[in-house]
């Protein structure tokens, strides 16, 4: 799904009327007032929350906006422009003079801001509280306030919802001379692993009639299952997009895959969010100061955070051209993409799906994984093709990737730093690192509780934002003061610790299922009927683990070098789901006996508690020897580090 795009961008003021060239015609501020009753965050002082909307245009003469698909089919303003409209949020400085210089963009993902209860350790919310972050606590630790950046988040995703205090971005539908575009498009509908446990099965667009011969339903149990169709007299539009299972009340088996080929209309322009995000900050950016600029005119880099979704979303930002504005500046001196795998995300397209995310059991055959995969360059043997994320023409980002194990069982993140085929380690250039949080998994972050819910493992709690912190103080710091970052840390063929998943060397347990395969990177022409490919495949590896079965290279934080458990990047599926299937991005934990006697009358053959620790002091020492070592590598902070020990007291003293 990756076409190379020009770059647009050029900006001119916001609250005021501005000049036909600027991409951005006006900012709407709604609510500009004190963050956190006006607490004071480190040298910058007291912040504020500036929320609002930015009106933007775009002409879809213009080189630069050309491969925005089917941007020439959308309505145009007076001026032959087409216009959109963007949320805005703002936390900055209250005096921008004790500001950083920075700005700190957080790409949304569905919608959320993730920033602080994902990065920050900030504690765990309702939606509307995270969405809308007012108190000292919703801030967490409050490290980019303390450090003075500029935080700001725009919307993007067309269908993001507003009502859960979501952030969106209202784009134009294209249409042929005012008549609706009509065209097959494929939904996949998974029922309580990526939907609700209970029909209605929502669509993602509307049908364009309830004339069930343009339509079908078919269901299977796993993935490579082949389908089976749902006779008509068995499902019925409950609305033009909802999907109803009959008769009324018949319930989905959970997680069996209900796939909806149907005639759908009214396709959104949806590759306007990489402009509107450009342009946006291309404008922040902007010299002038005051009101006329939300930011204050203060603004000397920009950085931008991406998790997950929006850190698929920041490498095809980079890889389709839009990080150089039409004034020919760059848009973000550095990108920190976290848990994105090697995948991009299915925006800029007529029917793009953005929400859908590929793993082994869902949204497999979704467009996600293209090469280039990494920010190498490299000869595909695959397509023939060759090519690199970074596009070499001078508007590149300083670029972080940061990965757990589950993107590497998911996500295919080991073709980030190996040939396509996996045969041989590749070096990044210079001005690219990549990361892996040993034995992390993709919804990692602090306060989490383990519980089965649909795996068969009892789930993660190991939280990588310790090492994410590190390193996006370390990408700050790459940008404003040239200080390269610590070099790459991740599994190696040279090494012997990337390996096929059946030489990961995962211990025996009894009662524990270990996956024999990770997530297949296919390829296939057309989503709307995929049918994969033959011929060469792609090459994904695991990390090989230690004989705790924690993975052996990568950022090993305390919870992995100084472990009471086995952590993993992997969980599998239990009945009544499809046992034996890679449980999402879930991972797995798996406690260490307290007493020797204990483990081997469970037959475990990983030391006991106290056979690691004779005494309390034991395990404190072995974690303050792991937080020194990574707090001189860089990859941990200080104040991480000492937050680290002291847990690690409390827990020795149990």
């Amino acid at each position: 799904m990756r076409t190379g795009l020009a770059l647009a961008g050029a900006l001119g003021c916001a609250l005021c009327v501005v000049p036909a060239q600027a991409r951005i015609t006006g900012i709407d501020i709604t609510a500009v007032e004190p963050f956190a009753d006006g607490a004071e965050f480190g040298t910058a002082g007291a912040y504020e929350r500036v929320i609002g909307t930015a009106r933007g245009e775009l002409d879809p003469a213009d080189p630069a906006n050309a491969g925005i698909a089917d941007i020439a089919l959308a309505p145009r303003n007076a001026r032959g422009m087409v216009e959109y409209r963007t949320d805005l949020f703002i936390l900055r400085p209250k005096d921008p003079a004790r500001g950083s210089g920075t700005l700190l963009f957080e790409v949304l993902n569905r919608g959320r801001k993730f920033l602080f209860n994902w990065v920050l350790d900030a504690p765990a919310q309702a939606a509307q509280a995270v969405n809308d972050p007012r108190s000292a606590t919703d801030a967490g630790t409050g490290l980019v306030l303390r450090r003075g950046d500029t935080i700001v988040w725009s919307g993007w995703e067309a269908d993001a919802l507003r009502q859960q205090g979501g952030m969106a971005i209202d784009v134009p539908v294209a249409s042929r001379n005012g008549r609706p575009i009509v065209e097959t498009v494929r939904d996949e509908l998974v029922s309580a692993t990526r939907g609700p446990p209970e029909a209605p099965f929502y669509l993602t667009f509307k049908a364009a009639s309830q004339d069930k011969a343009a339509a079908q339903l078919t269901v299977r149990r796993r993935e490579a299952d082949p389908p089976r169709p749902v006779p008509p007299e068995a499902w019925h539009y409950a609305t033009p997009r909802q999907l109803e299972l009959l008769p009324k009340g018949t319930k989905p088996l959970p997680g069996s895959i209900y796939q909806f080929t149907y005639q759908a209309t009214e396709p959104k322009v949806l590759g306007i969010g990489f402009a509107a995000t450009r342009d946006v900050v291309a404008h922040l950016r902007g010299d002038a100061a005051g009101g006329a600029n939300p930011a204050g005119g203060v603004i000397r880099h920009a950085v931008a955070l991406g998790i997950s979704q929006s850190g698929r979303y920041l490498r095809d930002f980079i890889y389709q051209g839009f990080n150089r504005d039409e004034d020919g500046r760059r848009v973000f001196d550095g990108v920190l993409s976290h848990i994105a795998g090697i995948g991009g995300v299915f925006l800029n397209a007529r029917f793009g799906q953005p929400s859908r995310t590929n793993t082994q059991h869902e949204d497999h055959l979704y467009p996600e994984n293209a090469f280039p995969f990494s920010a190498a360059s490299q000869h595909d043997p695959v397509t023939g093709r060759t090519g690199t994320l970074l596009r070499g023409d001078g508007f590149d980002p300083l670029l972080i990737e940061v990965n757990t194990g589950t993107e590497y069982w998911q996500k295919g993140a080991s073709l980030l730093t190996t040939d396509p085929a996996g045969r041989a380690d590749v070096p990044l250039p210079d001005t690219a690192r990549a990361f892996l949080v040993s034995s992390g998994f993709h919804y990692g972050r602090a306060g989490l509780t383990s519980t089965k819910g649909p795996c068969a493992n009892m789930r993660s709690t190991l939280n990588p934002a310790p090492a994410v912190r590190a390193l996006l103080v370390a990408l700050e710091e790459w940008v404003k003061d040239g200080k390269a970052p610590p070099d790459s840390r991740v599994p190696r063929l040279s090494d012997g610790t990337l390996v096929e998943a059946a030489d990961a060397g995962f211990p025996f347990m009894v009662g524990v299922p270990v996956p024999t395969a990770p997530n297949a990177i296919a390829r296939f022409s057309t989503y709307v009927d995929p049918r994969p490919e033959g011929g060469p495949q792609y090459r994904p590896l695991v990390p090989r683990v230690d004989a705790d079965g924690n993975d052996v290279a990568g950022i090993r934080l305390p919870a992995v070098a100084a472990p009471r458990a086995t952590f993993t990047g992997w969980n599998l599926y239990a009945d009544p789901f499809p046992a034996g299937a890679l449980c999402d991005r879930e991972g797995s934990q798996l406690p260490f006996a307290r007493t020797r006697a204990e483990r081997e009358a469970g037959g475990d053959p990983r030391p006991s508690l106290e056979e690691r620790y004779p005494d309390a002091d034991a395990f404190v020492a072995a974690v303050t020897k792991s937080v020194d070592a990574l707090v001189a590598d860089r990859l941990l902070l200080r104040e991480d580090g000492d937050r680290l020990v002291a847990t690690a007291r409390d827990e020795a003293s149990r």
